[in-house]
């Protein structure tokens, strides 16, 4: 079936499921309220693995961290109101604010030093447990003290530890700066007063404000849509390549749509390295053949940008490497197919059978978007493909991840050795080197000399940008776009100048 007539039948399914519903705005003085797309669990644990949208937007509302996110996409304090790093850049001491769990209990800082060691630990099925190389020791220096102690050091740790996932969550109970309660399908979030206020009858007063407290629902991205329209919500948080073709058919305005800036990847991880996909050179001719500007185009939207590395640029801004760009990208797409086509030719000419490449990407309309276009271009090389589920056994594998900080390893790292994607030894000898450098040169280098053999195993068909989108209305004042793709739910209607 051509991309075109799978776009179609997409867009009027939308706009079906998009016009049920009658229309009725809700008071400006009622609950802000925000549709996620994703589901929401009221006992989501960030120990438990990856966070729907819900659960992240629950979580980093009830549950936050050391230190959290602002609506900018700038940190801010959490249960930490304050924190120092030593001048060796090892050691950060973080003061826990005064705070109470959800049953009354005091937050400690032994509590929330406890809780992080179990996120990192080697049994931890956290998502980011990975990403903190660096720590040495977690620790209660005090009552209220913690100090996370680092092997080298790491100015971008802050960045992590303001995610959602980093939230701490003590026995299902969180430390604010809110509190929920489950109102049917949807959770009802309140202001927990500020106990150090001056004036604590008008903070009680605040806090108390209707207009203060978020109604959270997770729901799928058309019933989203359909709540924002049709004036049951306020805003759609979630959005991703997958179901952008639902905001296209919705005939929401153009004006209402929030696009983050996001750093990242996205594209197909290569699996296994059997038969066809065995050499580089086969995996890297899959790469050329990609016609990335068409596949971007089909989805209508300009801010989404394609992308021909393997990590992103945002390090180069620090003086750091910039990425290592392709040599087949200074080629016309006519003069790539041909490359790619002669590689998989000389492969055929050996009398060996090439089976259809198994490419798994979400079971949703931009997922079948994104993969009529591709299995098309594989097509004009001569390489068969069929669409799997992500969870099924394929041979390539969207990864779809935002950077969650400003540190240029972190892409390399994420496609060598895991779970999800092949390894080179020599590769991941590298940055494990270039993690351990303390000298930022020496640091450079040796980031560099690891993409370069990234590079050139060909482990990753790099295709765009992330793309993160949400919807506002005029009431959203605070939900602005940021590289981060944070909208704190305790942040979306802006304090007054």
């Amino acid at each position: 079936m051509k991309a075109g007539s799978i776009g179609t039948r997409i867009a009027a399914t939308a706009l079906l499921v998009l016009s049920l519903g009658s229309c009725g705005l809700f008071g400006e003085r009622g609950p802000v309220r925000v549709a996620a797309i994703g589901s929401l669990d009221p006992a989501a644990n960030p120990a438990n693995g990856e966070l729907s949208a819900p659960n992240a937007a629950l979580l980093e509302a009830t549950s936050q961290g050391l230190v959290s996110y602002d609506g900018e996409g700038q940190i801010d304090v959490g249960l930490a109101e304050r924190w120092t790093v030593t001048a060796d850049g090892r050691s950060y001491i973080f003061r826990v604010r005064e705070a109470k769990w959800s049953n009354g209990d005091k937050v400690t800082a032994e509590n929330v030093a406890a809780i992080l060691r179990g996120y990192l630990g080697s049994r931890s099925k956290h998502v980011l447990r990975d990403d903190f190389p660096e720590i040495e020791t977690i620790k209660a220096m005090t009552d209220s003290v913690i100090e996370i102690r680092l092997s080298v050091p790491q100015p971008d740790i802050l960045e992590l530890l303001a995610l959602p996932s980093m939230a701490i969550v003590n026995r299902g109970m969180g430390g604010g700066p809110m509190r929920p309660k489950k109102q049917g399908r949807a959770m009802l979030l309140t202001p927990v007063a500020d106990p150090l206020a001056e004036d604590p009858e008008e903070a009680e007063a605040a806090a108390a404000d209707p207009a203060a407290s978020i109604e959270l629902v997770g729901v799928t991205a058309p019933r989203a849509l359909a709540r924002f329209k049709n004036g049951y919500a306020d805003g759609v948080l979630g959005g991703r390549f997958s179901s952008l073709p639902y905001f296209v058919a919705s005939n929401i305005g153009r004006s209402r749509l929030i696009v983050d800036p996001v750093p990242g990847l996205f594209g197909l991880a290569f699996v296994r390295a059997e038969g066809f996909l065995a050499t580089d050179a086969n995996r890297e001719a899959l790469s050329r053949a990609i016609r990335r500007d068409r596949l971007i185009d089909a989805f209508g939207l300009a801010e989404w940008q394609p992308q021909v590395t393997l990590r992103p640029a945002l390090y180069s801004r620090d003086g750091g490497p910039a990425p290592l760009i392709p040599a087949w990208a200074d080629y016309d797409d006519a003069s790539r197919l041909a490359q790619a086509k002669r590689v998989v030719d000389a492969w055929k000419a050996a009398g060996r059978t090439l089976e259809p490449l198994r490419i798994a990407v979400p079971d949703s309309p931009g997922g079948r978007i994104l993969y009529a276009y591709v299995a098309a271009d594989f097509a004009r090389i001569g390489v068969p493909s069929r669409r799997v589920g992500m969870g099924r056994e394929a041979d390539l594998k969207l990864i779809d991840a935002v950077m969650p900080n400003d540190d240029a390893v972190w892409g390399l790292r994420r496609l060598s050795c895991q779970r999800d994607t092949l390894c080179n030894a020599e590769a991941r000898r590298k940055i494990d080197e270039a993690v351990a450098a303390t000298d930022p040169a020496e640091r450079a280098r040796l980031i560099g000399e690891a993409e370069a053999v990234l590079a050139r195993y060909a482990p990753f068909i790099p295709l765009a940008t992330p793309l993160r989108w949400s919807v506002a209305s005029q009431r959203l004042t605070g939900l602005r776009a940021n590289g981060r793709a944070r909208h704190p739910l305790n942040h979306l209607i802006a304090a007054p100048n």
